[in-house]
């Protein structure tokens, strides 16, 4: 089951973590390890999650880092969906083959 319009990963974590608690962009990229830019590229959604900050964000804030990542694929998919045009792409008919 798809998600309608899911959040990109950096606005989940501004919502759910950084805001309610008052987290700093500084003091959580500390605690993660992770130069403060990297960190506001991601919660600006200018930047995804890797294996490797989905570890670090695991680790930091909770969650497997095999839910982070499929957030962000999540994402992911939901925005090509909306750009990628299909129209010439044709099933293949494998069972001849």
């Amino acid at each position: 089951m798809t998600m309608h319009n899911p959040p990109h990963p950096g606005e989940f974590i501004k919502a759910t973590y950084m805001e309610p608690f008052g987290l700093s962009c500084r003091y959580l990229a500390k605690n993660l390890d992770v130069a403060a830019s990297t960190l506001n590229r991601l919660i600006k959604a200018q930047s995804g999650i890797s294996p490797e900050m989905a570890l670090r964000l695991s680790k930091a804030l909770g969650r497997a880092p095999e839910s982070w990542l499929a957030m962000q694929d999540n994402y992911d998919l939901w925005q090509a969906r909306k750009l990628v045009k299909l129209g010439s792409v044709h099933k293949l008919d494998l069972s001849a083959a």
